[in-house]
């Protein structure tokens, strides 16, 4: 196969907001030991690609400053010794950057093979958001069948795949949201509970519905949330932190001591290819057979062509979406 020398990619020379985005013509990477390179069908926009944009989330060490944390596309080329995946095999993949452009590299152990039935679209709704949540939820947080779940932000990429494999694996599940419709449909999903924030307070709320609190809370908000946090959960509950939207707290730590509770966090961005590969075994051996199977699917916003990221930049930031944003170069 003969590849292009230069293709069409997206940065942000200085930061700012969406319009700081910039595509320009870059020189299509090679891939390295033990890497292939991807033809990108559709990449997945996320929260720490505005982050990154607005200057506060800069790349890991040797990833590139293109943009992109996931996407699906054709295997073009290996790297030396890669040998799990062959040229013209369709992936999905998880990279450190890149995804806005249209080739990126990836390791081979941080690629999936897309499951049968799935669209490029929905392939490459799932490697950021999937990841991250069986990290954080099952290895991190222990959740485990019979327990309560507690989702903030549940019609998120993030909430909306939390809901389906908390659910998958028999654990109960609330949710917040700041919506009607979007409550509506975190309960279409399986949700047992949900909570529009703007009109209730989710700790009464919580208690209402379990009496004892929940088991695991899985929190992107931050701020005035981490004392609620500790004040919804369960005695010896765990709370993961995911991000921190609402900025620095404050917190009585004696809640956190009487009720001795674990609260615990990660980024999944700069840990190492070995690990993100040891998700990525747990996924295809528990978790793509349900996505094949149709019982957990990644749930879609809508698409953007890679012209129109700017635009879909703006999208997520005004949080009207329920689901994933995707990008098509």
């Amino acid at each position: 196969m003969t590849l292009p020398t230069t293709m069409q990619a997206v940065t942000a020379p200085t930061p700012g907001g969406p319009d700081a985005l910039v595509i320009g013509e870059h020189a299509v990477p090679s891939p390295g030991p033990a890497e292939i390179l991807i033809k990108v069908a559709a990449a997945g926009v996320n929260r720490p690609d505005c982050f990154q944009r607005a200057g506060m989330y800069p790349p890991p060490p040797g990833a590139p400053d293109i943009f992109g944390l996931e996407v699906a596309g054709e295997v073009v080329a290996l790297g030396e010794g890669a040998s799990l995946h062959g040229v013209g095999d369709k992936v999905m993949a998880l990279v450190p950057g890149g995804g806005y452009g249209e080739y990126c590299v990836a390791a081979e152990t941080n690629a999936l093979p897309v499951p049968a039935g799935l669209s490029m679209e929905e392939a490459a709704a799932i490697p950021e958001t999937f990841f991250t949540v069986w990290s954080n939820l099952f290895d991190r947080a222990g959740l485990v069948a019979g327990e309560w779940l507690l989702v903030h932000g549940g019609s998120s990429g993030i909430g909306t795949t939390a809901i389906q494999l908390a659910k998958a694996f028999g654990a109960s599940v609330i949710v917040t949201a700041g919506s009607a419709d979007k409550c509506e449909a975190c309960v279409a999903l399986g949700a047992d509970v949900a909570i529009n924030y703007r009109d209730s307070d989710f700790v009464a709320e919580v208690k209402t519905h379990t009496i004892k609190g929940v088991d695991v809370i899985l929190d992107m908000v931050g701020g005035e949330y981490v004392e609620r946090n500790w004040h919804a959960a369960a005695v010896e509950g765990r709370i993961v932190q995911l991000a921190t939207l609402q900025g620095k707290s404050t917190a009585d730590f004696s809640v956190l001591m009487r009720k001795r509770l674990v609260h615990t966090g990660s980024t999944l961005r700069p840990r190492s290819v070995a690990f993100k590969a040891e998700i990525a075994r747990a996924l295809t051996q528990k978790v793509l057979p349900m996505v094949e199977a149709g019982a957990v699917r990644p749930v879609m916003d809508r698409t953007f062509a890679l012209s129109e990221v700017s635009a879909a930049h703006a999208h997520m930031e005004g949080s009207s979406h329920i689901g994933k944003i995707v990008l098509l170069p």
